[in-house]
């Protein structure tokens, strides 16, 4: 997890998380750079998610920064586990990393996210789910998730 953005409490924040097996790429848009705006926005996937939530979500890894300073009031309700990366280790959550690198191919550093829409933030995701990649095989994070997703949903 990471929030890219504008260094002004006047902007909104891009939350963006990825999934380690299959390297698909979320991109949520939030109000700002704050715990409470961060927590809804996992309230929200959890709503999305819903009964398979904790098979999906088995582990986040995040970095310190105060804005994930309640991420793991989600271990109180979800079975979902929270580790926090060590400070000023980029390199544990490389995945991550990589895919705010392609983002910057989008929206620049310092720009203003407002300045893009909701349309520009779905295009950039749906680009970067639609890269192929060596790690995977060649086959593109939507295909390994969406497969992943069918696996999780049959067996239910």
């Amino acid at each position: 997890d990471l929030v890219l953005g504008h260094k002004t409490k006047d902007d909104q924040v891009l939350l963006t998380l990825s999934e380690r097996m299959s390297r698909e790429f979320l991109i949520m848009r939030i109000p700002d750079k704050t715990a409470d705006s961060v927590m809804a926005a996992f309230q929200s996937l959890r709503k999305q998610y819903s009964e398979h939530w904790n098979e999906i979500f088995k582990t986040i890894t995040t970095d310190n920064g105060s804005e994930f300073a309640e991420l793991s009031n989600l271990e109180k309700v979800s079975n979902t586990l929270v580790y926090y990366a060590h400070p000023y280790t980029s390199c544990d959550k490389g995945t991550v990393e990589r895919h705010n690198e392609l983002i910057r191919r989008f929206i620049p550093k310092g720009n203003y996210i407002t300045n893009y829409s909701l349309q520009d933030i779905i295009n950039i995701e749906t680009w970067c789910n639609s890269l192929p990649r060596k790690i995977l095989a060649y086959h593109t994070p939507d295909e390994i998730f969406e497969r992943e997703l069918d696996h999780i949903y049959q067996a239910a």
